[in-house]
């Protein structure tokens, strides 16, 4: 991953306690897998892994999972949190992986791939992976993420429109198209044929005001918003953690609600 972001230890130990893991993306992973193979896997690859919260989740299904990114902070961060044997962390860009040819049963990218130089990555991709083996991208809309609590939830709704649209002047370069997009765009690049392409898998999580709003302070929208302007960004936080919480009529931020997440991922298999 060529690009460097992510990298204060602040903001890495915010990924470990906020962001959300896709356990309902890795069991669709591994159900594509499965049919070709009986036993179990040797190695998977979490490539742009960050903290390591999706890279663990691969750990019951193969003998070995590594877990690489160009941020020092995310991998510390990982490594200080990783209580499974097998499973290890590598520093290096996506672009220039450290196996050998045809070495990778699964490589995985979990809301990474957005931020790689695509056409070297794919390149790269068919250069580790063993025949029959497998590549999955995911990713979800920040821009898409519902909350639910009661009668509130149409108001929480119109207050998390408010928060993406104030933050959308500062979208990176990078992600300036629709995130999905992108990922609908790496899908047709890939020129492997056994592929599937699912553009929305709803997912929920309970989470607490104050756990919502940490969340979408991890983003790089908002990081880049911070950096420019910091009493902005905290007032736009406070503005809008105040507004939930008079939506939802009560006064703790670690009031809980449910928070809905879109998915969407591709799945390819190397001929």
């Amino acid at each position: 991953m060529a690009l460097r972001m992510f990298e204060e230890s602040d903001h890495a130990a915010a990924y470990l306690r906020y962001r959300m893991t896709p356990e309902e993306v890795v069991t669709r992973i591994m159900d594509f897998m499965k049919p070709k193979v009986e036993k179990k896997f040797n190695l998977a690859v979490d490539v742009g892994c960050g903290c390591g919260q999706g890279t663990v989740l691969l750990a019951p299904f193969f003998d070995q999972v590594v877990g690489t990114d160009i941020s020092p902070a995310q991998l510390d961060v990982a490594q200080a949190n990783s209580a499974r044997p097998n499973v290890t962390y590598r520093q290096c860009p996506a672009e220039e992986l450290p196996f050998e040819p045809n070495q990778v049963d699964l490589l995985v990218a979990m809301t990474a791939a957005h931020w790689f130089d695509r056409q070297r990555f794919l390149k790269e991709v068919d250069r580790v992976l063993k025949p029959g083996g497998c590549l999955a991208l995911l990713s979800y809309a920040t821009n898409d993420l519902e909350l639910e609590y009661g009668d509130a939830t149409s108001a929480l709704n119109k207050i998390c429109e408010e928060f993406s649209a104030v933050l959308q002047p500062f979208r990176h370069p990078l992600a300036s198209a629709s995130t999905s997009k992108i990922y609908l765009e790496l899908f047709e690049s890939c020129s492997y044929t056994d592929k599937e392409w699912n553009g929305r898998l709803r997912a929920t999580r309970t989470v607490t005001v104050n756990s919502y709003i940490g969340m979408v302070e991890t983003l790089a929208i908002y990081q880049i918003f911070k950096q420019q302007d910091p009493a902005g960004a905290k007032l736009l936080s406070d503005n809008i953690r105040n507004k939930l919480l008079g939506a939802m009529q009560v006064s703790s931020p670690e009031t809980e609600l449910t928070m809905v997440i879109k998915y969407f991922y591709m799945l390819a298999r190397k001929p």
